[in-house]
């Protein structure tokens, strides 16, 4: 792969990173950057999230990219890369910063993920080049890298010591919105979201929630709710959106078998109405 340069003053889309704390002089990059400045939110949190961490974050950053907004992270293991991949489901566009110099990858284990990024039209960012030392503090000036190329910052999920915390304090000091979902207080993995809440981060409970900020030409109208095709399916729809999730509870509320819920979610799955979240869970997409 080719090892790109750019000057990030002289890219429409990169421009925005001038307000930040020792603007780089050059950004190296893999793929492609959108050519012209397109709504981006940078979505991160910890790397150990909860069942709901990975909903959320699924969610959140399907959503987004589905609406058209650039979806930025740092690939880096748990919520970075569910947000990566998510936008990469729903055909949009993801920008991975690094802290390490390309061309490596890392993490290995997310190298998958970073390839399928740039084979979608996305782009992989390092401000690093072959002489920078890697360290700890190479993450925490990553940070300040996703924040700046963003219009506003997603935190999913994360702990009261969590270095998500690091990018949130970035782009406040870049003049961004945060934004956090709220978490369940007695999970540890939220405790950083609640503070941020209780601090004054603008609370999410659905995309429109951030792009009434930053995009509001993306809001669509109510979108009507989707409908089975079988009566089955449709019962299955309703429960769903009551907040249930697990599968043997649907089969009993529903008086059915287990081979016709399997069939109905099966199919539900197909035509892109509802997710697997694994352990016989399911959620609508």
């Amino acid at each position: 792969m080719i090892i790109n340069k750019v000057s990030p003053d002289k890219h429409k889309y990169l421009q925005i990173i001038a307000s930040i704390d020792k603007c780089p002089s050059r950004l190296y990059y893999f793929g492609k950057l959108p050519e012209t400045r397109l709504p981006s939110v940078a979505i991160v949190g910890t790397r150990k999230p909860t069942a709901y961490g990975k909903e959320v974050t699924h969610k959140l950053a399907y959503d987004l990219a589905a609406r058209g907004v650039v979806i930025v992270s740092g690939l880096a293991l748990g919520v970075d890369g569910i947000a990566h991949s998510a936008a990469l489901e729903a055909g949009g566009i993801t920008i991975a910063v690094l802290a390490n110099a390309l061309p490596d990858i890392r993490p290995v284990t997310n190298r998958d993920i970073g390839e399928r990024i740039i084979a979608s039209g996305g782009a992989i960012l390092s401000e690093a080049d072959d002489e920078t030392l890697l360290g700890k503090w190479s993450f925490l000036q990553r940070n300040r890298i996703v924040a700046g190329i963003s219009d506003a910052i997603l935190i999913t999920e994360a702990s009261s010591r969590s270095g998500t915390l690091n990018t949130a304090a970035r782009a406040l000091e870049q003049g961004k919105e945060v934004f956090v979902v709220p978490g369940n207080i007695t999970s540890p993995m939220s405790v950083g979201c609640n503070q941020l809440l209780k601090q004054g981060a603008r609370l999410v409970t659905s995309v429109d929630d951030i792009l009434e900020v930053i995009a509001p030409q993306l809001l669509k109208g109510q979108a009507s709710l989707a409908l089975g095709n079988t009566p089955l399916e449709t019962a299955v729809l309703e429960q769903l959106r009551t907040g249930m999730r697990d599968g043997d509870e649907l089969q009993q509320t529903l008086s059915c078998t287990a081979t016709d819920l399997n069939v109905t979610l099966t199919m539900l799955e197909v035509n892109g109405v509802v997710r697997a979240l694994g352990g016989n869970q399911w959620t609508i997409r």
